[in-house]
């Protein structure tokens, strides 16, 4: 990840472009690689029939007002349900559906110098365990490997990962304080991811390790400036536009 010339650290699009699209739909995360950005991140869950898609929660209430599990779902069944985040877009989007993972390895696959973390969602592990998770994902990302990082709040799927593909990995760390890190020295992953607001006051610099650190949810320029003395190699943002006027409006460093 190259800084800024601002000296801020680059933006990682939450979600995709997630204050003007759906979230993790593939007009959010488009329009952020539209707008220059080179860090995209998304969630992903398996439906009935093992099709990993791209989705945040487990069910479908907030971002199609429907009561359904999408483990209950096929993948084509899914596929007619448009998730257009109504509370916040009302019907701007009626069109937009949840892509396939697979349909967004074509995009990633398209995009110049654009890398995509991937997160694993523990509900989709708890559903259909870890090895048959895993093995869909890591299946379907293949042709995209080396542009992807896997990340996940779940310790025991990122060794699984290790152990048994090339992939790159990422921690999402519930707790910043010293059992975690005891686990990350472990581990050594690629990157580990923290929220912002996990991390204590008093904190002059992260912890060092062989990983890049990206924290979130960040919305604001002083936070961003605040990730940058901790010494963060990325920032995870929904804000996707409001963060480059941000930082265009700071200036050289």
């Amino acid at each position: 990840m190259t800084r800024h010339d601002s000296g801020l650290p680059p933006l990682i699009a939450h979600r995709g472009n997630a204050a003007d699209f759906p979230e993790n739909t593939l007009e959010a995360l488009q329009s952020a690689v539209d707008l220059g950005l080179r860090h995209v991140e998304f969630d992903v869950q398996l439906t009935r029939d093992a099709v990993p898609v791209v989705l945040h929660d487990s069910d479908l209430r907030r971002v199609a007002n429907r009561p359904e599990c999408v483990h209950d779902l096929t993948s084509a069944e899914l596929a007619e349900v448009p998730v257009t985040e109504s509370a916040r877009f009302g019907d701007r989007y009626a069109d937009v559906r949840a892509p396939t993972l697979a349909r967004v390895v074509d995009s990633i696959l398209q995009w110049q110098d654009v890398t995509a973390f991937i997160e694993v969602k523990r509900a989709s592990l708890r559903r259909f365990g870890h090895a048959a998770v895993l093995h869909r994902i890591a299946a379907v990302v293949a042709p995209a490997l080396q542009h992807c990082v896997l990340i996940s709040f779940d310790l025991p799927s990122l060794g699984l990962l290790r152990s048994t593909t090339r992939a790159r990995i990422g921690w999402v760390i519930e707790q910043y304080d010293e059992p975690t890190r005891q686990q990350a020295d472990e581990l050594a992953p690629d990157y580990v991811f923290v929220d912002l607001a996990q991390v204590p006051a008093t904190t002059a610099k992260l912890w060092p390790g062989p990983w890049r650190w990206a924290l979130y949810e960040i919305r604001d320029l002083a936070s961003a400036r605040r990730c940058a003395d901790l010494g963060a190699h990325g920032i995870e943002t929904m804000h996707v536009r409001a963060m480059l006027e941000a930082y265009s409006a700071a200036g050289p460093a």
